[in-house]
């Protein structure tokens, strides 16, 4: 009963490609212009949850590191539900539903880079990869161009930020770009187990973000979770170099508070030195933040404040959903579902202080 489920579930989806126009082979190296429909790099894929599966397509465009523009035509012939991820487990478009017979369209920008996921973690694959899933996924047709001009979102942060590379761990900064249209990619710099000295120290980090950095391009910059023996004279320094540098090059630094670890006190409200983030010395690091941000006269994102105040909505119960506590007794990291709200926060405050136009993001 399982195999033939899944084979008409392949059978449909494949039934929708099959009505698209053939696309062109890949250009030589070098030479990078329209993919035309696309779906010739695709192939059909299974996955399965012991309870059911459920077929998606794998798809690989082999081009150099850069931006690209994505575009897919969503819908086919029965009702569909499809959603758009990429590279190292991004988010690239929140599942869409289409009625029987409907065609969408849906464009987007994807950083392609090396290595694609964090920076010091596993290269992955060269090119660009998409998976075209979702609980129904129904695919007209795919486009993928160059997008030299198209502006970055500069991600600086820790594993709380990073595009994880393992379910179930999730980056909120690896959900962030399902809220982005074309015109802007996220490029999640981010990195586990960094701290605001060694996000300097290392060239595979923060310069290697510098070089690219273009002017107006938008620099989140979040850490604190590893600055747990980083004395206030020195963590306000070298976040005070993270900002001059970035508007060294142009860029428009923003400076952005962590987010909160999972650790309620008796009465239900989170623990002030572990959840809120004072570290061994007594740095109040989103204290230490808010005061810099108002010194320096940059953008402030303070989610710490916007997580706490989820978390303890929650409470100690409900709020678990939002970590890995359940799967791992992990109160740091987030699950997709925390990954995917925490991420909605920050694309508001985007919105909202302005540091991406609105024309540029999706509601």
């Amino acid at each position: 009963m399982r195999k033939r489920a899944l084979l008409a579930a392949a059978a449909t989806l494949l039934g929708t490609l099959a009505g698209a126009p053939a696309a062109h082979a890949a250009p030589a190296h070098g030479s990078y212009g329209s993919y035309g429909q696309g779906l010739d790099h695709c192939t059909t894929v299974t996955t399965s949850d012991n309870v059911s599966d459920t077929a998606s397509l794998a798809c690989h465009f082999d081009v150099p590191p850069g931006t690209y523009d994505v575009t897919v035509t969503l819908g086919g012939d029965s009702a569909g539900s499809t959603a758009v991820s990429g590279e190292t487990r991004r988010a690239l478009l929140a599942e869409t539903t289409t009625a029987a017979g409907q065609r969408v369209r849906r464009s987007f920008t994807v950083d392609v880079r090396d290595p694609e996921g964090e920076p010091t973690g596993p290269a992955g694959s060269p090119g660009l990869d998409l998976v075209l899933g979702g609980s129904a996924p129904r695919v007209t047709a795919l486009r993928v161009t160059p997008a030299r001009a198209a502006r970055r979102l500069f991600r600086v942060g820790d594993s709380t930020v990073c595009d994880q590379p393992g379910d179930p761990y999730t980056g909120w900064g690896q959900v962030l770009p399902a809220h982005l249209k074309r015109g802007i990619a996220v490029a999640n710099h981010a990195d586990s187990g960094e701290s605001t000295v060694t996000f300097l120290e290392n060239p595979a980090l923060f310069e290697r973000v510098e070089a690219a950095i273009r002017p107006g391009d938008p620099v989140l910059i979040q850490l604190a979770h590893n600055d747990k023996q980083t004395d206030a004279a020195t963590y306000r320094a070298n976040l005070t170099t993270l900002v001059e540098r970035v508007r060294a090059r142009g860029g428009e630094p923003v400076l952005v508070t962590p987010v909160v670890r999972r650790w309620f006190n008796a009465d239900g409200t989170l623990n002030n030195a572990i959840a809120l983030l004072v570290n061994g010395l007594g740095v109040d690091h989103p204290a230490e933040i808010r005061a810099l941000a108002a010194t320096l006269g940059t953008p402030l994102i303070d989610l710490t404040a916007l997580t706490r105040a989820r978390v303890e909505e929650l409470g100690p119960e409900a709020s678990k959903a939002l970590y890995l506590t359940t799967e791992k007794r992990d109160n740091t990291h987030t699950s997709v579902r925390g990954a995917t709200e925490y991420a909605a926060l920050v694309a508001a405050e985007l919105r909202a202080r302005g540091i991406v136009p609105g024309r540029l993001l999706r509601r």
